[in-house]
């Protein structure tokens, strides 16, 4: 016998919702290290043991259920959550777009992001391609103000083509982070206001999509992270570095055995820290006395051709900076810089306090970036060889704390390149998770 059938139908919507909770909860409880994927396996066992529980209680129930019993949301969710794990794309929009269309039987389902249509399945496919701009005025209007939007008629939906089958529809806003990421729009061809239960079926998957795309978000954090430690150690063990270092110190060894002794020193020191586990967040303080060793060493390889610079305001030093924030930046300079530069080259790193933010700046005067690598430099993968490209620098802080956030790069052609970074004031940090700002 099996016993899920003798669930009432309203059981399995508690059930969904029990298990976005706990998801949430596990999540933001400092469990988070076990990642995404392990928050849903815990939630999935504990609700599991929540309904047998509730079967032994309630032995009387008994109603034959089949999949178009069950909540169409939950049924939505389910199938929908392989695709919009990976986050939210032209691809898995079209794959969930096709399963909303499938299991709500719409008579036309969209998926935005906030400039262009991802997925449009159903009616009125001629003109609402994927890949094509947003056209209906409506669907701007719940991207800019993040709020539900009921169109009782066609001419609500302003859609620029005439013969549009389209008359009324509900639009919800998809939300990650807080940000609005696009939309969901459920459409009908028929007149008149949108039934009550369109209306909630276009909310409930908009606020279950939303979650997957927190979900997908936080598991690309948790990539990005693991990325950036493996790179790091890469960079780091970098052959090329290790033996241009050893290199300059064996040629100090017969001239200046003590500048030798000192640079061995500081090449324990760097692999020291390179291999010590600092979490997400390090003190500005440890991420520039990081720079100087690294610094220290490649001026013993480039001499008087390498002149640095620091203004530091050391009432920052003691505030939480991700981890290779500045390091990767100078690494930068120095390699693409200074070295392709013919004399001596100046970088200059400064770290001040600007409108209750860290503003830090890796500036050269090098080569500089030319225009067409310029608008590619931030893109994932560019330029990261052997150590970590300032595409993932980039990622992370946006990753940390928000889409305004990141790399701001500014280069001329033979006229050097200064990199801006904006960071919050964080003090505390627990597990290497920020915890508080000051």
């Amino acid at each position: 016998m099996n016993l899920f059938k003798s669930i009432p139908a309203g059981i399995y919507v508690r059930w969904g919702v029990v298990q976005l909770v706990l998801i949430l909860v596990i999540l933001y409880s400092g469990l988070n290290q076990l990642g995404a994927v392990g928050a849903i396996l815990i939630a999935n066992v504990l609700t599991v043991c929540l309904v047998f529980s509730f079967i032994r209680q309630r032995k009387s129930f008994r109603m034959d259920l089949d999949d178009h019993s069950i909540d169409p949301t939950l049924r939505i969710a389910n199938e929908t959550l392989p695709y919009l794990r990976r986050g939210l794309n032209e691809e898995t929009a079209l794959k969930t777009a096709e399963i909303i269309h499938k299991i709500s039987d719409m008579s036309a389902v969209a998926i935005t992001d906030r400039e262009k249509v991802l997925a449009y399945i159903g009616a009125g496919a001629g003109h609402h391609k994927p890949g094509g701009p947003i056209l209906t005025n409506a669907t701007k209007q719940v991207i800019a103000a993040g709020e539900l939007m009921v169109v009782n008629d066609k001419k609500g939906l302003n859609c620029p083509v005439g013969d549009c089958p389209l008359q009324a529809a509900v639009i919800a806003p998809l939300k990650c982070k807080g940000e609005v990421a696009g939309t969901v729009k459920l459409y009908q061809t028929s007149q008149g206001e949108p039934a009550p239960e369109m209306v909630k079926l276009a909310v409930g998957i908009a606020q279950l999509l939303s979650l997957q795309m927190e979900l997908a978000e936080l598991d690309h954090q948790t990539q990005l992270v693991t990325k950036a430690e493996l790179e790091a150690l890469h960079a780091q063990i970098n052959p090329h570095f290790l033996f241009n270092t050893l290199n300059t110190i064996i040629t100090y060894i017969r001239t200046n055995p003590e500048t030798a002794r000192r640079l061995l020193i500081r090449l324990a020191s760097f692999f020291r820290h390179a291999l010590k586990k600092h979490g997400h967040f390090v003190t500005l303080k440890e991420e520039i006395e990081y720079v100087n060793t690294y610094l220290v060493l490649e001026k013993a390889r480039f001499r008087e051709k390498l002149h640095i610079q620091k203004d530091i305001d050391n009432g920052l030093l003691d505030y939480q900076v991700p981890v290779l924030t500045l390091q990767p930046l100078v690494e930068n300079a120095v390699k693409h810089g200074i070295q392709p530069k013919m004399g001596r080259g100046t970088i200059h790193i400064s770290a001040r306090l600007v409108k209750g933010e860290m503003f830090l700046v890796v500036k050269d005067d090098g080569v500089g970036i030319g225009r067409d690598k310029l608008s590619k430099v931030l893109q994932p993968g560019f330029g990261s060889g052997n150590g970590v490209g300032l595409s993932n620098v980039h990622e992370r802080l946006k990753g940390f704390f928000g889409e305004n956030y990141g790399l701001r790069i500014e280069s001329m052609v033979n006229g050097g390149t200064s990199v801006f970074i904006r960071v919050p004031l964080i003090r505390k940090r627990v597990r290497g998770e920020v915890v508080g700002e000051a």
